[in-house]
This record gives C-alpha cells, structure tokens and sequence, in this order.
C-alpha cells in the first residue's frame, strides 16, 4: 500500500480546521467501516423540513473527535491525569461511538435488524477493528462500555453533558438554521474538571450547562420531533414494513443484494455474527432511496403509494394532540382511507396510525451533570440553579400524534 502523510487536516464549517492527532485515528478513518458513515446521514429524513440538512455521521464524528480533542487539553491544564494510552483510547471511543448505526441514523434503527441498538452494533465493529489492528482498540472498548476504572473517561464519550451531545446540538443547529439549539460547546469544555474520579462542572459554567439543556430541548421539539420529519420516519418505516410483508408472500422485490438479505431475514442480536456485520457495513442509505425510486412502480398499491409519498415529499397530514388519540376518530378515518384508496384492514394501518413522542431535556436520576460549588461540593445542576424552568426540564412531556392522508378523509 502507498504510503502517505498521515498528518492530514479536515476543513469543517463549525470548527474550522480538525487535525488527526495520530496514524491510527488516520488508519480508522480510512477503514472502509468509518468511510460509509459518509453515506449515512445523521438527521435521516430531516431534510424534507430543513433543506440544509444534509450533513452526515461522518461530520459528527469527527467533530465530537475534535471537542474531545479539546477536552483532553483543559483537564491536562487543570492537572487531571491522562496518559497517552488514555488519551488515544478517548479519541478512538468517541470517533468509532456511531460507527453502528444504520441507513438514515434512528429512523430505521428497528427496521432493518430487531431487538439490537446501534450502541450494540458500534461495539461489534469496535470489536472487529481491534483485531484487524492488533489491539490497538482495547482501552478504547473498555472506555466506551464503561468498562474503565476512570468512570470521567466513559463520561466524556456518553453521559447526559458528552462531546456526542456537544456536537451534534451544534452541528445541527447550525445545518437546519435552528439558532435556539446553538451552544457554547468550547466555554463548557473550559469548564470541566474531575473530582473523585467523576467528571464535574465548575460552578461558574452553570449557565452555560443551563442554555446547553435548554438548547437541547428547544432542538427535539422544533427538529428532531418536528411534525413533518415523524411522519417521513414514519413512513420510511412502513414502506420497509410493506416490503417485508410481500417479500413473505412471494412477491418479487427488486432492490440491492445486501438490502435484500436484511428484508429476506430476521436478524436478530442472538444471529448478528461477523457474517451479519459485514453485510450490514454494505448498508447505507443509498440503498434505502434506490429501493424506494423503484418500488415506487411496483404493482402493490400500498408499497407503490407509500414510496411516491417520500419522493414527491407528498407526505401525510398529521395532528399532534396533548391527550391520548380517540380511538373512535381513528376508526372513523381508516373507513374513509380504506373506501377512497379501496383498501383491506390490513392495508389501511399502513396510512392511518397514531403514536406518541416524548421529550426530557435532563435525567435526573441517571449521570446527573454535577457542580463543582467554589466550597468544593458538589452539587446537581438542577438543584443548584436558579433558572425556573430547569427542574421542569427533567419531566417527562408527551404528547399523541395521529397521521392520515388529508385528500382522503
């Protein structure tokens, strides 16, 4: 293999100029596994709503890398203990931390493999890349699953104030134009410490911690459960759900060899071996989106209707209530849908279904963000600040959504 500067630097449109720190940063990039997040975008189908959003899995992770980059730096100043082992194990954890993920991130997390997460995935190909490269992964797989005796290290990489969740409300925020979700990721890095092993905020970050989780709540209910994007998840869903079904039935589904062998079998967590794994690196979403242009023609009227709707962006109407929706209005639209598109009971649920989504900004009860008071005590953030509505960031909302086709009822 030729060789090359593995010194190399990527221009981003958030940071500026991110530097690959080492020759296996360099090499796990380069790996065909951490090359096709560049063909899995990380809003899935947000873009029908925000046009500039685009950006993918690729991005992020490089630029959750960077922040981590930066965080190593500001412990390192304030005298936290990190060897380069650590260090190196940090930036392999967050880099690789959504390798697992499938065609249109979340969206279709449940419907090409059942019962495993992308966290369970991630892991497998950290597993495998570590012994492609001879170990090199090992520090980095013990911090990812936690497994670390430093807890601060698998905090960095996934807690409630994580270099994942700095980035992407940034790099979001600033592709959809959503201002409210834009936060001082650099100001609440300058802020960390480590106290007793755990990662901590000292106490004149607190209002940036404050404006972190409001920004995230303003981002889940004006993006990431943003009316229109459920209904094209939604959709997305049923158009895979449909092809399943007729693919049982022995109809004839065109669509990529590997997409084929996910709709053709049930995978599962128990069957998801290194066989599956490799397939499933072959999976992107440009499978997804040449399956649906041309299932789009099929002879079924529902998988046909239901893929013109994501095409032409002729999505479903969709009503998000703060009740439970009544069944007896559901009833009702599905006999109006099922006589206007001359549809089975089994058929109609495909176009009218109901749902729910849930919003909470802040857990309280699992790896709280805790303040380093200038007393030395620490203390929850929610308990400490002064802000009114923080306390009410930590509840649960929910609310019911109910989609139909708007020219049929």
């Amino acid at each position: 293999m030729a060789s090359s500067n593995k010194l190399k630097i990527f221009n981003d449109p958030i940071y500026g100029f991110i530097r690959i720190p080492n020759t296996l940063i360099f090499d796990l990039i380069g790996h065909p596994y951490f090359q096709r997040l560049r063909r899995i975008s990380q809003m899935g189908l947000s873009y029908l709503v925000y046009p500039g959003a685009h950006h993918t899995r690729f991005h992020h992770a490089l630029g959750s890398m960077f922040l981590m980059q930066k965080a190593i730096q500001a412990l390192r100043f304030k005298g936290v203990e990190l060897n380069k082992e650590e260090e190196d194990g940090l930036l392999a954890a967050i880099l690789l931390h959504d390798i697992g993920h499938g065609p249109f991130s979340h969206a279709m997390e449940h419907s090409i493999v059942n019962n495993i997460s992308h966290e369970d995935i991630s892991l497998k190909f950290m597993e495998e890349l570590n012994d492609y490269f001879n170990g090199s992964l090992t520090v980095a797989i013990a911090i990812f699953t936690g497994n670390h005796p430093k807890k601060f290290l698998n905090q960095l990489v996934s807690s409630q104030l994580d270099m994942d969740r700095l980035d992407y409300l940034k790099r979001d925020s600033f592709y959809t134009g959503v201002a409210e979700g834009n936060t001082n990721a650099e100001r609440l890095i300058t802020m960390l410490n480590v106290v007793d092993g755990n990662l901590v905020v000292e106490e004149k970050g607190i209002y940036s911690v404050e404006k972190f989780l409001l920004a995230r709540r303003f981002m889940y209910w004006q993006v990431y459960l943003h009316k229109t994007g459920i209904v094209a998840e939604q959709l997305l869903i049923n158009i895979l759900r449909r092809a399943r079904f007729l693919i049982g039935e022995g109809s004839t589904i065109k669509a990529s060899s590997t997409l084929q062998y996910f709709l053709e079998n049930n995978i599962q967590k128990e069957n998801f071996g290194d066989n599956v794994l490799r397939l499933f690196s072959k999976l992107d979403d440009v499978d997804i989106m040449s399956a649906i242009k041309e299932w789009q023609e099929h002879e079924d009227i529902v998988l046909s209707k239901l893929c013109k709707m994501i095409i032409n962006r002729r999505l479903l109407h969709i009503k998000i209530k703060k009740e439970p929706i009544d069944i007896s209005k559901m009833q009702n639209r599905m006999e109006k849908v099922k006589k206007e598109y001359k549809l089975t009971d089994k058929e109609v649920s495909y176009f009218v279904f109901s749902g729910k989504i849930e919003n909470k900004a802040y857990n309280k009860e699992n790896q709280n963000i805790n303040i380093l008071r200038k007393n030395g005590k620490i203390t929850d953030v929610a308990k400490l600040s002064d802000h009114l509505s923080l306390d009410a960031l930590s509840k649960t909302v929910t609310k019911y959504y109910i989609c139909y086709p708007k020219e049929a009822v």
